[in-house]
């Protein structure tokens, strides 16, 4: 399997708590949507937070893009794809599209970047085990 297969898809509902005055899905719960999909994505592929804490480790987001292309809006339903783009760094990085569900309209883009690091807050620069034995089981690395 290619690791450009590894992806899995969540549906979230806007709830009005998330929208501006317009009804428009304020773009600072976007960073919700994009955790709901890397959670869908860990429970569906085998590597979710706990996975990683039991290591040892901790897997903060150090870089996030955003491409709005159109609004979500309040009541509406959306999908959220995320897909795991592999890397020789010691990072996990994703990408996502965010799709209205009614239309299957593509409505944002997006990407992230996690490191590792330890409990003390230092960055680990070679790709801890556990995360290797993961690519592996994928047949993203042999």
């Amino acid at each position: 399997m290619s690791a450009e297969l590894l992806s899995a898809i969540v549906e979230v509902s806007v709830r009005f708590s998330e929208t501006d005055p317009m009804g428009i899905v304020w773009h600072g719960n976007y960073v919700k949507y994009l955790e709901d999909g890397r959670e869908a994505f860990g429970e569906k592929y085998g590597f979710n937070y706990m996975d990683v804490y039991q290591q040892g480790l901790y897997a903060p987001v150090v870089k996030m893009d955003f491409n709005f292309k159109k609004p979500l809006m309040y009541s509406e339903k959306a999908i959220v794809e995320t897909t795991y783009i592999d890397s020789p760094a010691a990072k996990i990085q994703y990408t996502y599209k965010i799709f209205k569900k009614s239309n299957n309209e593509l409505l944002t883009t997006a990407s992230t970047t996690q490191v590792f690091v330890n409990d003390s807050g230092t960055l680990i620069l070679t790709t801890p085990p556990s995360f290797m034995e993961w690519k592996k089981k994928w047949g993203i690395v042999s």
